[in-house]
């Protein structure tokens, strides 16, 4: 079965940025997905489209088809009382280096890397990690099927063998939401197991 919308694809990858392998995603633990569906960068998916199980692959994407180029008007500065948790500035998650969800006033759920805590001012970077990057990816096809009704409803995979159920969390490019083989749920909040 070839790679096409709606079918559920696990893969293995390499990911190498400026030349340095920075993750890796083997065959113990291979991303799974619902090919279509946005879970990964269109254009990974357009690379890996109409590929079947055991198929290798080997292609790069440039920054601009990635995550951007970084932009100066990301980095900004918020008041140290915006961390505030029951009138305390929260010192156990706020620190540089760490990785914040927060919401915009648009109610638009977005990431920022806290660069610097000031007397008064949090810097955050809100660039993608790898903005700027161009990125390269081999790896090999492991499995396609078709995606189950109940999986095409809640909209990720229900199979907890892999290491992506497709929820939207960014630790696999786009579809990772943690799952493990003991997990009694998702966590995407379908209550499925």
């Amino acid at each position: 079965m070839n790679i096409a919308k709606d079918r559920v694809v696990a893969l293995t990858y390499e990911l190498t940025v400026d030349g340095e392998i920075i993750q890796t995603v083997d065959n113990t633990n291979p991303m799974t997905f619902i090919f279509g569906h946005g879970y990964l960068l269109p254009k990974f998916e357009e690379s890996i489209s109409n590929m079947l199980a055991g198929d290798n692959f080997s292609f790069s994407i440039t920054s601009d088809e990635a995550y951007g180029e970084r932009r100066d008007d990301y980095v900004v500065e918020l008041p140290k009382t915006a961390f505030m948790v029951e009138g305390e500035f929260d010192n156990e998650f706020i620190f540089p280096g760490n990785v914040v969800p927060m919401v915009d006033a648009e109610g638009n759920h977005l990431e920022g890397t806290v660069i610097k805590v000031d007397d008064e001012i949090v810097s955050m970077d809100f660039n993608h990690p790898l903005a700027g990057k161009g990125l390269s990816f081999k790896g090999e096809i492991v499995d396609v099927r078709e995606a189950t009704a109940e999986e095409m409803e809640h909209g990720h995979v229900h199979s907890h063998s892999h290491s992506s159920c497709g929820c939207g969390d960014d630790d696999c490019g786009g579809g990772a939401c943690g799952v493990d083989d003991n997990a009694e749920s998702c966590g995407c909040g379908c209550g499925c197991n």
